[in-house]
C-alpha cells in the first residue's frame, strides 16, 4: 500500500522544539484504507511535533463527524468523533512498531508517515453500536423503528423472574436440597 504523500512529515530539517500540522480527513482517506462503514467525514488533525535530541513526540488532537449507519434502524447520520492520541518515535538499529505508542525508526531516517496512527485513533473512537440521536430522543420516524415496535415483546422485570426456564429450576433445587 502506497502511503499518503499529504501525512508524510520530513522531520530531518527540523529545529529542536514545537512544530504544528494540521491535516483534513475526509471519504477518500477512508476508501484508501478500504474502509466502508464510513459513508462520510469531515475530520480535522491537529498535530503537534515535539522534537527533542534523542526522540520525536507526536500529539494528535481530532475533531469532527463522521456519516455512518445506525446499526437499529439503518438510516444515516452524523456522528461527532473527538479523540487524542501520542506516539513516541525514537530511534534504533532497526524498524519495530510493536508496540502501539512507541515506535522506532532505523537511525538516519528523515521522514515519518502518520496515516496509519490518524486512521487508528479515528476508526477506535467509534462507538462498537451507533445508535441515531433519534433513537435515542424518540424524534426519528422510520419504518424500522416501527417494525422493531411491532414485534418486540413488551416484557416486566416481575414477570421476567417469573418466567424461567422449568430445566433450570430443575438444576436450582439441586443447590437448595443438600
Amino acid at each position: 500500500m502506497k502511503p499518503l504523500k499529504a501525512f508524510t512529515i520530513p522531520f530531518g530539517g527540523l529545529k529542536q522544539g514545537e512544530h504544528h500540522y494540521t491535516f483534513d480527513v475526509e471519504r477518500p482517506f477512508f476508501e484508501y484504507f478500504e474502509y466502508d462503514d464510513i459513508n462520510d467525514a469531515n475530520i480535522t488533525v491537529a498535530l503537534k511535533l515535539l522534537k527533542k535530541a534523542t526522540l520525536l513526540e507526536f500529539y494528535f488532537d481530532i475533531k469532527g463527524k463522521v456519516n455512518v449507519h445506525c446499526d437499529l434502524t439503518n438510516e444515516p447520520f452524523d456522528l461527532k468523533i473527538e479523540t487524542t492520541g501520542k506516539l513516541i518515535v525514537n530511534f534504533g538499529s532497526e524498524y519495530n512498531n510493536e508496540n502501539e505508542e512507541l515506535l522506532i525508526l532505523p537511525h538516519g531516517s528523515y521522514e515519518i508517515n502518520i496515516q496509519q496512527y490518524v486512521y487508528e485513533f479515528i476508526v477506535l473512537s467509534i462507538p462498537a453500536k451507533k445508535v441515531h440521536p433519534g433513537v435515542v430522543d424518540g424524534s426519528l420516524d422510520s419504518d424500522m423503528l416501527k417494525k422493531l415496535e411491532e414485534y418486540s415483546i413488551d416484557i416486566t422485570r416481575e414477570e421476567q423472574k417469573n418466567n424461567t426456564d422449568p430445566r433450570w429450576d430443575s438444576l436450582k433445587k439441586l443447590l437448595t436440597d443438600k
